[in-house]
């Protein structure tokens, strides 16, 4: 199979790194067995610490550079085993780690026997690379220190969302998206049928606009359309989302995109039909400044069976 992580790049990296410090950590834990230690390999970094001194946890979470539960969960099988000693330290309010004397041993034999064959391994497996590795990552650990991977993100990131317009090639995108949620909620009735089959013809040529929502990694997720209805009305119509995307506010983005294109051809009014079935979308609708319309319905509320709401647009101040 391919491998997932190599194939995600750099989205996955964290991951990517975890692994591959599991896998020099298993080889790193047969070694030490071999070696006659009961530790493993992620108590060695304790061990060295606590090397001819003592500490507290405070001082281990600065010295070893995990969390606090990281380090309590280490110390305590350390004690466990007997290679380390809780002690109450002149503050009393905190606690010294130190190494028994059968600690002391095991971190002797561990410098002996574990450590050289792992560094000489390590090495080895970078072709006597190693020392630049351990610099970029002694480099980025700084960095993430200065600031989180999360800020980084929210600097750095690329556009999730997209708005495309209509070409013959995504007409397919606009019968299926469509046909998903009205087949899902209603049924397709003769006018939809017309218009998901006919885009083209029965939308963009008289006027009117289609536009799609891109999600990166996704593909297309959603459309609309602004159907012309007279000089200058629009009917929002076919607005759907499909059921991968929920959750991405897709359909928000969309909706925006779409009433300020209405807004930019001079639509009077922009309105909408739909039913009180779809509650969030009236609640989106409603959201982004549609008002249910008494005029609207008996206007154009005839045009299709399920329609029991008709909104129109109104501008904030307007």
């Amino acid at each position: 199979m391919t491998d997932l992580m190599e194939q995600m790049g750099a989205a996955f990296l964290g991951s990517r790194l975890k692994r591959l410090g599991e896998r020099m950590q298993a080889g790193a834990a047969r070694i030490t067995a071999d070696a006659g230690l009961p530790v493993q390999p992620s108590h060695m970094a304790f061990l060295a610490a606590l090397d001819g001194q003592a500490l507290t946890v405070g001082q281990l979470v600065q010295a070893v550079g995990i969390s606090q539960p990281g380090v309590t969960r280490s110390i305590g099988q350390l004690v466990e085993l007997g290679l380390a000693q809780s002690e109450q330290g002149e503050d009393q309010r905190q606690r010294t780690i130190s190494l028994t004397p059968a600690g002391t041993a095991v971190l002797a034999r561990a410098k002996l026997y574990v450590w050289p064959q792992v560094e000489a391994a390590v090495h080895a497996l970078f072709g006597g690379r190693a020392d630049a590795f351990v610099d970029q990552i002694a480099g980025l650990e700084a960095a993430l220190e200065a600031t989180p991977i999360d800020l980084l993100a929210s600097r750095a990131s690329p556009e999730i969302l997209t708005i495309r317009e209509y070409s013959d090639d995504l007409a397919g995108q606009f019968h299926d998206i469509n046909a998903e949620w009205i087949n899902a909620m209603f049924r397709l009735e003769p006018i939809d049928r017309d218009v998901l089959e006919n885009p083209r013809a029965r939308i963009v040529d008289p006027g009117g606009v289609i536009l799609f929502v891109e999600a990166k990694g996704l593909g297309i997720v959603g459309t609309c359309a602004l159907l012309k209805t007279g000089a200058n009305s629009y009917e929002l119509t076919k607005m759907g989302v499909r059921e991968s995307a929920r959750g991405l506010k897709a359909g928000e983005f969309l909706l925006a995109a779409a009433i300020e294109r209405a807004m930019s051809i001079g639509a009077d009014p922009l309105y909408l039909l739909t039913n009180a079935k779809c509650a969030a979308a009236i609640h989106l609708y409603e959201k982004l400044g549609f008002q249910h319309d008494a005029g609207i319905m008996a206007q154009y509320g005839a045009l299709y069976a399920r329609c029991n709401v008709a909104m129109r647009y109104r501008a904030k101040g307007g």
